[in-house]
Order: structure tokens, then sequence, then C-alpha cells
């Protein structure tokens, strides 16, 4: 073969080689770049989702303190000085706390101040209720509903009247967690109804409570 057709060869395997190297060389440079930071946000939302089916969840209303004024808007009394009366049950004070939270629903601490005019007197009890709550707050479902219950102190009662009560609640509200940087409001109403333990009487009552809820 003659030797100038030799070199051609030579020269062209040569620059073969360099295009298959070149082929298989990493890629760098501005455009390399681009194509990186395009698959880095779709990297990032499969990290997100894959998150979020593994139930790690992080929220603003992990803790709350909500405190609001409520005012009876029907009660009934029975038995309560050895009589039945009907809008005894007059404002309050209602403060609530979330304690913990399991299966989409909240756990917390109700503590409510009432104020009753049993006879024409004056009378005011304390609340303290563990209440249940749905849906969580983490889910920021506006509309939520619960019940609560637990034990009643009087700190004025009428004369021969029992002391200590037993509480319960049902509610129905609407509430919107930081409406204001982290402060929201809520709105609900429902039943607050007691059982006196020492003696016959009791309260059936409607009512409704409004006021700002703190979330840290």
């Amino acid at each position: 073969m003659p030797f100038g057709q030799l070199k051609i060869r030579a020269v062209l395997c040569i620059l073969l080689a360099s295009c298959i190297s070149y082929a298989n060389a990493p890629r760098v440079g501005k455009a390399a770049a681009a194509k990186y930071f395009e698959k880095a946000p779709e990297a990032q939302g499969k990290n997100t989702r894959t998150m979020a089916s593994e139930g790690v969840t992080s929220g603003a209303e992990d803790r709350f303190l909500a405190v609001g004024i409520s005012s009876f808007t029907k009660s009934e009394s029975y038995n309560w000085g050895n009589n039945s009366e009907q809008s005894i049950g007059k404002l309050g004070l209602d403060l609530s706390y979330k304690l913990s939270q399991t299966h989409y629903v909240d756990y917390g601490l109700r503590i409510s101040y009432s104020e009753y005019v049993p006879l024409n007197q004056k009378a005011n009890k304390m609340s303290f209720l563990y209440a249940v709550t749905l849906p969580d707050s983490n889910s920021k479902f506006p509309l939520f509903f619960g019940a609560a219950a637990g034990p009643g102190i009087f700190f004025t009662q009428l004369k021969d009247e029992s002391s200590i009560t037993l509480d319960y609640q049902l509610f129905l509200g609407l509430r919107i967690f930081n409406l204001f940087d982290s402060t929201g409001f809520y709105i609900e109403g429902g039943m607050k109804n007691h059982l006196q333990l020492t003696s016959d009487g009791q309260l059936n009552g409607t009512y409704i409570s409004a006021g700002v809820i703190f979330t840290f």
C-alpha cells in the first residue's frame, strides 16, 4: 500500500478516536449547568412527595392558644335552688390550648369561666375540660367540631347547692390561623351543660364564642 494512503488512514483513525473520546467526556460549561439546574427542582419535588407519603409534616399550628369571650344564647336550669328558670347563663371567658395530636385529631385543655344568676343571685364557676377536636389544626381546614368534659368548681354558689359539677360541651366552629403573622381568629357555638354532683341542680345551655388564636 502506498505510503500516502497509510498516512491518510492513520489521520482518519486518530480523528475517529478523538471524536469517540469527546463524545464520552463529561459535559461542562453553561449548557451542562443549565441542564443540572433544570433537574434540581424535579428532584426536590420528588423528595417532597416522598416525605409527604411517609407522613412527614410540619406546620405553624403545632401548638396554639385560643382566648375568647362567650355568651349564653339560651339556658335553662333544673332544681337549682329548688327551682327551674330560664336565661340564667350570662357572660364567660374561654381559653383553649392544644396539648397533642394523633391520627388527625387534636387533644387539648379548655378552661371556661362562666357567670350565672340563679334566683337573682350571682354565681360563677371555673371549668377544666379535656377536649377532642376534629380535624387537627395542621390540616388548616377552617371548620372544626369536637367535645369536651371535666370538672367545674363554683367560686360563688347558692347556699346548700353543690360547689362541684360535671361539665360537658359540644362545639362547632370556624377558625383561621396566622391571619396577621402568628395571630388568627375563631368563632364557635354549641352546648354548655353541667350536673351538680352533690345536689340535684343542673343547667342546659347553648352559647356562642369568639376570640383570637396565637400559634407558636
